[in-house]
């Protein structure tokens, strides 16, 4: 069921996650040219709302078209978007993040029953045709029934939020937050649904909070703080780099494994988490645009002018709450099993292997391509990529290609997967005739160097 929830969020959040640098365009473009922005200048202020009613959704419809059918589902789930943009009033994202997929699956199906039934020397004409035909019902059905509906819908979600905010309860989503972060659901939920609700906020207030209840990295430096003071062993020593690759490079992922290895620490998650809504909501805090990744750089970079010292003090509050409650945790309940449980791990695996169920060695003969994979193929993965690829080099191994991906979209040459534990079986059912080879720490991984040698 957690794969299964993973897939989905990562589905919704790949429509954005390859358009961040347009929402980056559009937030820069809206700080410093609109009428309270760094250097307001009226002309340029007029590309604001197109782009956001315009440019964006489309982007989206189109990136959601392409994820199911290529780029022949982009152009039809694009038509198709442009309906429910003309048919309402507000930006459609919610609309194109229905209508993209929606239009690329029905010329998929399109194609599929037509396939080999198509006289030869008309594919083009077919082909040409059913697109522009598909499509264009699809745009008209949104422009007349479904634009209205989702309209009525994101109104609704809109005023949901800004009922929770006026009574300042919005910090209870810390509650929900904070563990689907830890369960590798973070990109779904900060790009799949906050990055939607934070653009229509930002046309009416000029900021939203909603681009900080899942970037903040305020309580993930609180937490690894707190290893580093209190940890242990290898969870104590890495702590530090890891401070450095959280809160300045903006990977969260970093931190994960020092919650699951004491999974008690997710109530200081949320109290930090939920201190940090808490704090920007009264001092009016928030983005004018997404923070990604959510780097403490790209969290100045996208506040507006005036709220510069309420996001700062919003990240710290949250990053001392976080701390003084882990401590406390630590102390109470331990400094983590982590340590323990990879021990268990390493007996179970040798156990299997003197009984002949471990698979069979790598071998450097066989091994051509080695994937690094995460949640959305940018982060963590990219960062484990740079490791393996020194290693193998300082081994004598680099000649083997070494690439970071989604895993969600790992090539079918690939002869190694590594990962973390939790993406395993997405891993695996993704690209099942590779070898898989799953980690806890990114950062002071055994796995890296055991792989090395198995290939030498």
């Amino acid at each position: 069921m957690r794969a299964k929830v993973q897939k989905f969020g990562r589905f919704l959040s790949g429509m954005v996650m390859p358009n961040l640098g347009a929402f980056i365009a559009w937030g820069l473009i809206t700080a410093l040219f609109i009428a309270t922005g760094w250097t307001p200048n009226e002309k340029i202020a007029t590309m604001v709302d197109p782009m956001l009613k315009w440019l964006l959704p489309l982007l989206i419809g189109y990136t959601g078209g392409e994820m199911v059918y290529g780029k022949r589902g982009g152009v039809v789930g694009a038509i198709a978007t442009i309906g429910v943009l003309i048919g309402s009033s507000v930006p459609m994202f919610l609309g194109a993040m229905g209508m993209g997929p929606l239009g690329a699956w029905i010329i998929k199906k399109f194609d599929q029953a037509t396939d080999e039934r198509i006289a030869a020397g008309f594919e083009m004409l077919v082909n040409n045709f059913s697109a522009g035909i598909f499509g264009g019902i699809l745009a008209i059905l949104g422009f007349l029934i479904i634009g209205p509906i989702v309209e009525t819908i994101t109104n609704a979600a809109g005023a949901g939020v800004e009922w929770l905010v006026d009574r300042n309860l919005l910090p209870f989503a810390s509650v929900l937050v904070e563990p689907a972060k830890v369960l590798f659901l973070n990109n779904a939920i900060n790009h799949g649904v906050f990055t939607p609700l934070g653009a229509l906020q930002v046309q009416e207030t000029g900021r939203s909070i909603m681009y900080m209840i899942e970037s903040n990295p305020g309580p993930g430096l609180g937490l690894l703080v707190a290893y580093c003071l209190f940890g242990k062993g290898n969870a104590k020593s890495s702590a530090p780099g890891a401070i450095i690759i959280h809160f300045l490079g903006g990977i969260h992922e970093i931190y994960f494994p020092y919650v699951l290895m004491n999974p008690v620490l997710i109530i200081a998650m949320i109290g930090g988490g939920a201190s940090g809504v808490l704090t920007l909501s009264l001092l009016g805090g928030g983005l004018i645009g997404a923070a990604s990744p959510g780097s403490i750089f790209a969290e100045l970079a996208m506040s507006p002018k005036g709220a510069i010292f309420a996001n700062i003090v919003g990240i710290l509050v949250a990053a001392v709450v976080t701390f003084l409650l882990a401590g406390l945790l630590m102390k109470a309940f331990g400094k983590g099993k982590g340590e323990l449980e990879d021990s268990k791990a390493l007996v179970s695996d040798m156990k299997a292997q003197s009984k002949g169920q471990a698979p069979a060695p790598v071998s450097a003969v066989s091994v051509k391509k080695i994937a690094f994979a995460c949640d959305a193929g940018m982060g963590s993965s990219a960062m484990g990529a740079t490791k393996l690829r020194k290693k193998l080099k300082a081994a004598g191994l680099g000649g083997i290609e070494v690439i970071h991906c989604s895993v969600d979209e790992l090539p079918k040459d690939i002869d190694v997967i590594v990962c973390h534990k939790d993406l395993g079986e997405r891993a695996q059912s993704a690209c099942k005739g590779a070898r898989l080879i799953t980690i806890t720490d990114f950062l002071n991984a055994p796995e890296y160097d055991e792989l090395i040698e198995s290939l030498k």
